[in-house]
């Protein structure tokens, strides 16, 4: 068995070996991609010095030290007016926020502070020389990088290239992705449930989860049902056509269930037979019989199919793998680190992944708390829920206050 960072090391490895290629999509349609090149200013943003204010721009050498000083009113500019003017020594120009400075000015005094007497204004001493100019390439410079390659593009990124001029942007392609679940226990919502079986919450998870980090999964049709994934009973020969079906037209094949060693796990000895297993089983809990393999030109990624083992194999393991595979430079997990408020043991060696809850204090400080629920099949310690705490393999035990590194659920912390 891999430990868990040599496991997450060598699926972000294959995987940025199979990187997608590149295609260009128009701007509105690039939220969410990863940018495939460096995105360069070819001007300076500002393109022009301009008005940071409404007011009235005027030289600033001409600003009274003490008592008031009158300016003439020569015109007024507006954002987008690129007409010439040029002030000389006590002339000044009316000018709205974002309007070009006028010639031989370098200095806006807000429309608040002068009194406006006929055709001119009165300016104080106190004003300062060069208030309120944003100056040509003060934003962006030419040639400087604006957004870099691998960045994945927001709402922010969107303006910046909507800003550098750029109409169609250079993207990664997103890969085909197919999901696929198993197990003769499983029915899918809606339908009747038998004492023996439960409902399908994999698939639907799974399906979630790429379309967390901007990957539709490839749909399949199911009778009257369009599903984001395929179902597969606990049968080796419909197992084999369906891996093989699946693996034909996908990038990516992620499956849950039949990767352990029962007498229904099929998936280990189906995947090297039909194809190849660069790794079996991970030095962590919950998600050991973690698989990582390929059939043909497919990844294929079998995750174990108690619940939570699926939600933590795949934000642990196999997302980095996607964003790798996606371009994207951020193939490292969003980690922290907080003050545990109740111990944790542990009778492994394998690196443990506990559900906790996230946190800040008065003072600012973060701490987690263990949740009661760690059952690999309990959802509803996913639910309450909102980090990982990552407890090392070679810790058998950690005390109340001690740090802990821990993986939020939500980017934002």
């Amino acid at each position: 068995m891999l430990s868990v960072d040599a496991a997450r090391e060598r699926v972000v490895a294959i995987c940025a070996g199979r990187r997608m290629p590149v295609e260009s999509v128009p701007l509105h349609e690039a939220q969410g991609r990863v940018l495939a090149v460096d995105a360069v200013a070819g001007h300076d943003i500002p393109a022009f010095a301009n008005s940071a204010m409404d007011g009235f721009a005027l030289r600033g050498a001409d600003l009274p030290e003490v008592g008031e000083r009158a300016f003439r009113i020569l015109a007024t500019r507006l954002a987008g007016d690129a007409s010439s003017v040029q002030c000389g020594v006590g002339e000044c120009v009316r000018v709205t926020t974002g309007a070009s400075m006028p010639g031989g000015v370098d200095t806006v005094i807000i429309k608040e502070r002068v009194r406006v007497e006929g055709g001119e204004i009165i300016v104080s001493a106190g004003e300062q020389a060069g208030s309120h100019v944003r100056a040509r390439g003060d934003d962006i410079a030419a040639g400087e990088i604006a957004v870099a390659r691998g960045e994945r593009i927001d709402f922010v990124r969107l303006g910046v290239l909507a800003t550098l001029g750029m109409a169609r942007i250079p993207v990664h392609r997103r890969p085909r992705v197919r999901v696929l679940t198993t197990g003769d226990e499983l029915v899918m919502p809606g339908d009747s449930c038998t004492t023996a079986q439960v409902y399908n919450s994999n698939g639907y998870s799974l399906a979630g989860m790429l379309r967390h980090i901007g990957i539709e999964p490839v749909g399949v049709h199911q009778g009257e049902s369009d599903l984001p994934f395929l179902h597969v009973r606990d049968e080796r020969d419909l197992l084999g056509v369906a891996l093989l079906k699946a693996a034909a037209d996908a990038d990516v094949l992620v499956t849950s269930g039949s990767v352990s060693a029962g007498e229904a796990d099929f998936l280990p000895g189906l995947i090297a037979e039909l194809g190849q297993v660069h790794f079996w089983k991970v030095r962590m809990r919950p998600g050991m019989p973690f698989l990582c393999g390929e059939i043909g030109r497919c990844l294929v990624f079998a995750l174990p199919g108690n619940p939570v083992s699926t939600m933590a194999t795949f934000h642990y393991l196999v997302r980095p793998g996607l964003e790798a595979l996606l371009g994207s430079a951020r193939v490292d997990l969003c980690t922290r680190h907080a003050r545990l408020a109740a111990s944790i043991t542990k009778r492994h060696e394998r690196t443990e992944f506990l559900r906790g809850r996230l946190d800040f204090r008065e003072d600012g400080s973060l701490w987690v708390r263990p949740l009661a629920k760690q059952g690999s099949s309990m959802l509803r310690g996913m639910l309450d829920a909102d980090a990982f705490i990552v407890m090392p393999e070679t810790s058998q035990s950690i005390a109340a206050g001690e740090p802990v590194q821990v993986i939020p659920f939500n980017d934002a912390y």
